[in-house]
């Protein structure tokens, strides 16, 4: 059974960029997803709105991507927590795992409709295309950033951890 994948699509106007997550958000996107971001950022954006309304699900993996921007942007901005990536329009099953594994406090969490300041364009992610390894490790440091974040996720994620630790260094091994 293959896995269903989050479709990301991306807006960009002067220091803002707003991506919408529609289905399943996963760490089958989670490479795209973090690409997209950092570069973004990258490009001098500072501002970021993360539209939920059509995401249906989040799995630890994509929540521990989002959390590592979530603090790598308060962090470089100088701002209070939340000020510079905003979640707009999460789920009740989302907002809920966000409060339950402590990230919800790394963002401005919204509902209502999407207000686009000024001009805005459309851009077409370019696909990341990431290794069996460059995934494992992204999903092993996304488990990481969320155990460093809140302790009470260490015992959540251990062996979760444990896990990918060993099978990405079996897959550096063989590559």
């Amino acid at each position: 059974m293959a896995i269903s994948s989050g479709k990301l699509s991306v807006l960009v106007g002067k220091d803002f960029a707003c991506l919408r997550i529609a289905g399943r958000a996963n760490f089958t996107c989670s490479p795209d997803f973090k690409t997209l971001l950092h570069g973004l950022a990258q490009k001098g954006y500072r501002r970021f709105i993360i539209d939920l309304s059509e995401c249906v699900l989040m799995d630890s993996t994509f929540l521990g991507v989002l959390s590592g921007f979530g603090l790598k942007m308060n962090s470089a901005n100088g701002t209070p927590a939340g000020a510079g990536v905003e979640l707009l329009n999460a789920n009740a099953r989302v907002a809920e795992l966000l409060e339950n594994l402590g990230a919800a406090r790394l963002f401005k969490m919204s509902t209502g409709a999407l207000e686009l300041p000024g001009e805005v364009q459309a851009t077409t992610p370019e696909p990341a295309n990431p290794s069996c390894e460059e995934i494992t490790r992204i999903c092993l440091e996304a488990h990481q950033t969320l155990m460093a974040m809140n302790p009470d996720n260490a015992a959540r994620f251990k062996d979760v951890t444990r896990f990918l630790a060993e099978d990405l260094k079996n897959l550096e091994k063989s590559s």
